[in-house]
């Protein structure tokens, strides 16, 4: 494991298209989102302890924003080959365990990733209504073994921001855990 930061993304980036395969068979891209006031893209995985830390915490969190606007979706974007704990199966089972109650996608050819520039896992892009980065950063500040707990108050309250309409006041502290596990000769350049 390779402790990363994320890019952080010029605010104001709009949202990359996509349209993915969920780990419960449905394709789920950003049109099937348009109605949301507020969208939430997440990269995780299945064998991050930073995602493992936070996914319980994360799922309550998603549902408690979806019925104020907030669509929340999780994107797997790992290499399957040299970490098959992120295969289709391992995240559904993922999805069980945490509870996530948003699609959880598989990006296969991590394409998407790229488009995002994701590079951690998890790795968090909040878009306003009109679909342009309004937050990149991290869930909160508890990591696995720092005695911080897991109650996701720096992305609720940029939520709270975005689902007011006002801009989330910087500075956005990058989000931090696992690199996102390239394919050999994919990694972004």
């Amino acid at each position: 494991m390779v402790f990363t930061y994320s890019f952080m993304v010029p605010l104001g980036t709009p949202v990359p298209d996509f349209s993915l395969l969920a780990v419960d068979g449905r394709k789920v891209g950003v049109a099937d989102l348009a109605d949301a006031s507020a969208l939430l893209v997440v990269f995780l995985s299945n064998r991050c302890p930073y995602v493992l830390h936070i996914e319980r915490q994360f799922a309550h969190f998603a549902d408690q924003y979806h019925g104020r606007g907030l669509a929340t979706v999780g994107i797997c974007s790992s290499d399957t080959e040299s970490h098959p704990e992120d295969r289709r199966q391992g995240l559904a089972q993922q999805a069980l365990r945490a509870e996530f109650g948003f699609p959880y996608l598989i990006d296969g050819g991590q394409e998407v990733a790229k488009a995002f520039r994701a590079a951690c896992t998890p790795d968090f892009f909040l878009y306003g209504s009109d679909r342009r980065l309004a937050y990149r950063g991290q869930f909160d500040s508890a990591r696995p073994g720092n005695g911080v707990p897991v109650e996701g108050s720096v992305l609720r309250a940029a939520v709270e921001n975005v689902l007011a309409g006002r801009p989330v006041p910087e500075p956005h502290t990058p989000s931090g855990g696992c690199n996102i596990k390239w394919r050999p000769g994919n990694e972004p350049a």
